[in-house]
């Protein structure tokens, strides 16, 4: 019997597109989109920024050096955060959720994006916990945040159920214990959870 509904945050919960973020920096630096993208790669910033090993006003000195920014924190956070768009499964799910299981938050993100994203989105307020990457300083697929989200969840890995765009974090899920399946529609999802018995 499933205790505990563990979802991922982006392009399960609420979709982004990167594209719009590096649109957006466009007209603040001397560089196009795709450049912008390729930049920012090569700075490896993000990784560690996820994991929490950069506080937000360092990274975003560097990275603003890394493209010729010419725009303040605040505009950067802005134009960083701009990403987000709409919502792929309603309230009323997440809300009928919480009160049968402990529902849970698992994300690899930034402080910068979350903050953005606890101020405009509703939602968040259905969760009981949040197991997010800059805060434990792991990210998924890594072990340690599965095992940081179970122990949150207060079951067996196995009472867990999960649910990941990414194929990789869902077999990393797996590996570790825990029921999970790939999103791939709110559709399928519900579906999913049906055959579990999972009910809302």
């Amino acid at each position: 019997m499933h205790k505990a509904i563990i979802f991922d945050l982006g392009k399960v919960l609420i979709p982004f597109d990167f594209q719009l973020g590096y649109s957006a920096l466009e007209s603040f630096c001397p560089y196009p989109a795709p450049e912008i993208r390729q930049r920012i790669r090569a700075t490896g910033l993000v990784g560690p920024f996820e994991k929490g090993l950069l506080d937000a006003p360092d990274f975003v000195k560097r990275l603003s050096a890394a493209l010729d920014l010419k725009l303040d924190y605040e505009e950067f956070c802005r134009a960083w955060s701009c990403i987000f768009n709409g919502q792929l499964l309603p309230d009323s799910l997440l809300e009928a959720l919480a009160r049968r299981y402990r529902l849970l938050l698992l994300s690899n993100t930034n402080s910068i994006h979350f903050e953005m994203l606890r101020e405009n989105y509703d939602l968040l307020r259905h969760f009981h916990d949040c197991v997010l990457s800059y805060e434990v300083h792991a990210a998924k697929p890594e072990q340690e945040i599965f095992e940081e989200a179970i122990r949150r969840a207060g079951c067996l890995p196995q009472e867990c159920f999960f649910t990941d765009d990414i194929a990789e974090n869902v077999e990393a899920a797996c590996h570790i214990g825990m029921d999970a399946v790939q999103f791939h529609s709110p559709e399928q999802l519900q579906q999913e959870m049906r055959l579990r018995g999972i009910a809302w």
